[in-house]
């Protein structure tokens, strides 16, 4: 059972990974599509009583935002895997314009999520932290190391 929590600015990649990588094998949480803090709680509960791996599909920019989901996890014996989707800002807006609808996100939204976001750290319970730099030419994927 796992809990992964994806966390990066709007653009950088993560509802696709999120989809080519758990689609089969995780339950995808999203406030987007969810669009209540209550329903979020409740398929998270469910997940942690049902025993079953998810992933939460958010920016989740700040240390707060990730614990709400670590705390619960860890209660719950899962192990909890963070993946900081790395990615300019100039990037990020860059694919955002090609977004329809709903589906694309103010610039100034974007530049205010980099400005305080907080990189992925094991002290805040990480079982293990994965990078994604988002490059124009695709990503690289590597393992992030406990500090010695």
């Amino acid at each position: 059972m796992e809990a992964i929590i994806l966390a990066g600015i709007q653009g950088a990649g993560k509802s696709t990974f999120s989809r080519d990588q758990y689609w089969d094998t995780h339950i995808r949480i999203n406030y987007d599509m969810l669009r209540t803090r209550h329903r979020e709680k409740l398929l998270i509960a469910a997940c942690l009583e049902a025993k079953q791996s998810f992933v939460v599909d958010a920016t989740n920019p700040l240390m707060a935002d990730r614990e709400r989901y670590i705390t619960k996890a860890k209660a719950a014996r899962f192990k909890v895997v963070g993946i900081e989707f790395q990615i300019s800002a100039a990037i990020a807006i860059s694919r955002n314009a090609s977004r329809v609808g709903k589906k694309r996100v103010p610039e100034k939204a974007i530049y205010a999520t980099a400005a305080k976001f907080q990189s992925l750290s094991f002290d805040e319970g990480f079982d293990e932290i994965w990078l994604v730099t988002v490059t124009s030419d695709g990503l690289n994927i590597e393992e992030k190391r406990h500090a010695l």
